[in-house]
């Protein structure tokens, strides 16, 4: 890596003509920028907490730009440009708009009238909300049901669970059944792995963990229920028949997923786009058009009472805009790295998942797919390792990669889970939640409850799917 002077930062030269970006060729220091903004997520709310929730935005900024500026002056304007473009065009464009598209038209249905937050009512919750996520996206089932979940539990001192295992079973593990459920599982669509594949092989892995999971809940949630004091118990929402208002947005939702498919099963003539070295498909912007249309839609049809009865506001997506869009960037070096296989800095941790002879090591695929996911955004964490284990869909459908693909997809869906920034409703169901004055842990906190709970899940997985393949 040719580290920056002052007298090149200054040199025009530099920033006119373009070096070569070669991942092979990286120094891991590029990857600090990201960190950096990993570092804030993690650390600002609980250190800074009153600094972070009005700055954030800026900071995320300036950890952008400490990347941006060396970067540029080091490998020319040209290939400066063309990273950032293809960070907007090629990632985050398209995943701002889907988070967008749902968290609006989702934030226009309300489910009117509560019920009261018992271990039955609470599990059968988190049941549904699993259960749609695999059909409406992690994001649009999250946003559907947080609410009308924190109402039905206003009245308790004892909550932080029921979002936590919200945000396990909803946000992210019950989007692995199909690939409209979570984004890595869509990008694996649309790379030619069958939508039947998803639906057939990621179901036993899926049904396992939501049982699992939706048992220790309830016995969990009995536990907490039974410390509640009933008598100084406040309820602000009493019990009361639920109704169900801005019923046309769930054909608005049904339009969205509509989008989604097209765009994988569609293939024009056309070629598409060129924005600035970053190829923007036919298909591709007409889902997104779409999904604007969709938002706007949303917005217009739907009364502001119903609106202002989920209190709804841009505050969790205008947060998940900011902090993604440094990370989208940021990472662009780190993936780079990790792109470049054994010839790049992280050599060492590509040849842990494949053994002396080069066959994959399905475990390690598992879980350093899965570990990557938590930290990094999981979709591109997907690609990587997709294209490392061949990159061929059907090889990898119907060969002896099988369990590899599988574990790429296990990893990448359900890894998320362990921090709020593995998949981005977890950040928006978190934001929601302290709205409405759930206590919610700190960024290390959490971990301790998806560490401590979900590890032990995952080990179980990786005896039965990748150790004795049952499945």
């Amino acid at each position: 890596m040719r580290l920056p002077t002052a007298a090149l930062l200054l040199s025009v030269p530099a920033f006119a003509q373009a070096a070569d970006f070669n991942g092979a060729e990286l120094s891991p220091l590029w990857g600090i920028p990201f960190a950096l903004i990993l570092l804030s997520i993690a650390t600002g709310p609980l250190f800074f907490p009153r600094i972070w929730h009005h700055h954030f935005g800026k900071i995320t900024a300036v950890w952008t730009l400490l990347f941006l500026i060396p970067f540029t002056a080091t490998f020319g304007a040209n290939t400066g440009i063309h990273t950032v473009a293809h960070a907007l065009v090629g990632e985050y464009i398209p995943f701002i708009l889907l988070l967008l598209a749902l968290y609006t038209i989702s934030g226009g249905i309300l489910v009117w009238g509560n019920l009261h937050g018992s271990p039955k009512l609470n599990t059968s919750l988190l049941a549904i909300g699993t259960v749609l996520a695999s059909f409406m996206g992690t994001t649009g089932a999250a946003m559907l049901l947080i609410r009308p979940l924190l109402k039905a539990n206003d009245n308790r001192k004892h909550r932080v669970h029921v979002v936590v295992f919200f945000i396990f079973l909803v946000a992210n593990i019950g989007g692995g059944l199909t690939p409209l459920g979570d984004p890595p599982l869509f990008l694996g669509f649309l790379k030619g792995v069958d939508f039947m594949w998803t639906v057939q092989h990621m179901l036993p892995p899926v049904v396992l963990s939501s049982v699992i999971l939706l048992t220790i809940f309830y016995f969990l949630d009995r536990h907490f229920f039974s410390k509640e004091d009933e008598i100084e118990a406040y309820d602000p929402s009493p019990d009361s028949k639920l109704q169900i208002h801005g019923k046309w947005n769930l054909l608005l939702l049904a339009g969205v997923v509509g989008a989604v498919l097209m765009s994988g099963i569609w293939k024009p003539d056309h070629p598409g786009f060129d924005v600035l070295g970053t190829p923007y498909a036919l298909q591709n912007l007409m889902r997104d058009i779409i999904l604007i249309v969709l938002t706007v839609g949303s917005l217009l049809i739907t009364p502001q009472q119903v609106r202002a009865g989920n209190e709804f506001n841009w505050e969790p997506i205008l947060e998940v805009g900011k902090l993604f869009l440094g990370i989208f960037i940021t990472i662009a070096p780190v993936l780079a790295i990790l792109q470049a296989g054994e010839k790049g800095a992280f050599s060492p941790l590509i040849a842990m998942v494949h053994d002396s002879a080069g066959n994959p090591v399905n475990t390690m695929y598992f879980w350093m797919t899965g570990l990557l996911s938590a930290f990094l955004d999981n979709a591109p964490t997907y690609l990587v390792f997709f294209n490392m284990a061949g990159g061929d869909a059907q090889s990898l459908m119907t060969g002896p990669l099988f369990h590899t693909l599988l574990a790429v997809s296990m990893g990448s869906v359900f890894m998320g889970a362990l921090s709020y920034i593995g998949n981005a409703p977890n950040f928006m169901v978190k934001a929601i939640a302290e709205q409405r004055k759930v206590n919610m842990p700190s960024f290390f906190g959490y971990m301790a409850w998806s560490f401590g709970i979900l590890v032990p899940l995952f080990l179980l997985h990786t005896l039965i799917f990748f150790v004795w393949e049952i499945f």
